[in-house]
């Protein structure tokens, strides 16, 4: 192919032209995200903080500012990782049965199906009616090799 060409799509716009807009917006969305993470960690400071005041103080809930504060307490639950297929048969064994779900990996299931079609041009009998299957073309972006001179 040889050196990049700047390929007119409309009147004002070329292809480098979108290239730099969504290196900008890949980048911006970086910053965005960092600060979204240091924000977030920040959150979990201050109510961690405010919760202990508010236990310590026996206070359930005040207003401030016109917004109810209050003390909410989850439980939050996962299975022990080794131990999960263990967790899945007590929870048949016990009636619970319509908690467990059989799920395949989306990554797993498109890997799976690009192979399939791969291999040969088509999915096998029976298993097209059962997957969605889409390809969405998109741009990437890396570093450029540094050229030796």
């Amino acid at each position: 192919m040889g050196q990049a060409t700047a390929y007119r799509i409309g009147t004002d716009d070329d292809i480098f032209s979108f290239a730099d807009r969504l290196q900008a917006l890949k980048e911006q969305k970086r910053q965005l995200e960092s600060e979204i993470k240091e924000v977030n960690t920040q959150i979990e400071e201050v109510e961690t903080k405010l919760a202990e005041l508010m236990l310590e103080k026996e206070i359930q809930n005040f207003t401030r500012n016109g917004q109810m504060f209050y003390l909410n307490t989850k439980i939050y639950a996962s299975a022990v990782p080794e131990r999960k297929e263990e967790l899945f048969t007590w929870l048949k064994k016990n009636g619970y049965g319509d908690m467990v779900y059989e799920t395949v990996n989306a990554n797993s299931l498109a890997a799976f199906v690009r192979e399939q079609i791969e291999e040969a041009d088509e999915l096998p009998e029976g298993l097209a009616e059962l997957v969605n299957v889409f390809e969405k073309t998109t741009v990437n972006m890396r570093k450029a090799p540094v050229k030796k001179k």
